[in-house]
């Protein structure tokens, strides 16, 4: 017998009893308490005949990267990464939103380079604002943001950098990530250019 059987039978056991105290017996403070097992036993009936489904959380999605073949493809999986298992949306919207916690991330693809946008979701602290309009020692305003590479929703390099390819194309620009950008099957992992590095690394080329 199942579980919702079982209570069930338990509700349908407290109607009766309660129908018995009405039938049987003249104490009015008895006969009250009969007629709240009936009105008891009848609403966990009603409840229990609602069909019970179960609270799972959402499937996690695997990259598939044999079938990737162009930037537009990273693009589209970071399109579904980010309004179902990076829960980006929950928080940021892509233009204005009155209903939006953060910042408007609409445009944020033409602003950001492709490392700076990584380290902005893995390391959220990096860059800390901080307030030069009063006197005294500047106010720090850190990141409220979690990193997205660790729990509760650890994203996997492949996932972030398909965020950073749906930012980009949604804002108009070049997808600037490639596939070989991506971890291979069996392949180390390997970390992506930290956004400071970048810069010293552009620095070198051009001098």
């Amino acid at each position: 017998m199942s579980e919702v059987a079982q209570l069930q039978l338990i509700a349908l056991s407290i109607v009766g009893a309660g129908i018995v105290i009405l039938l049987f017996i003249k104490a009015v403070f008895i006969r009250v308490t009969g007629f709240v097992f009936i009105v008891l036993g009848l609403f966990s009936l009603m409840s229990l005949a609602v069909p019970q489904l179960a609270s799972l959380p959402p499937a996690e999605g695997k990259i598939d990267i044999a079938s990737i073949k162009t930037p537009t493809d990273i693009a589209a999986i970071g399109q579904t990464v980010f309004f179902s298992k990076g829960q980006c949306a929950l928080c940021h919207s892509i233009g204005p939103s009155e209903s939006a916690r953060c910042p408007d991330l609409k445009g944020i693809g033409a602003k950001l380079s492709k490392e700076f946008l990584y380290e902005s979701l893995t390391d959220p602290q990096a860059f800390i604002y901080r307030d030069y309009r009063h006197g005294g020692v500047p106010k720090e305003y850190p990141a409220t943001m979690p990193r997205i590479d660790k729990d509760p929703i650890g994203l996997s390099k492949n996932e972030i950098l398909a965020i950073i390819a749906f930012l980009q194309q949604m804002s108009g620009e070049p997808v600037s990530v490639s596939v070989s950008d991506l971890d291979m099957p069996g392949q180390t992992p390997s970390a992506p250019v930290k956004a400071a590095e970048s810069a010293l690394v552009a620095d070198a080329h051009t001098n």
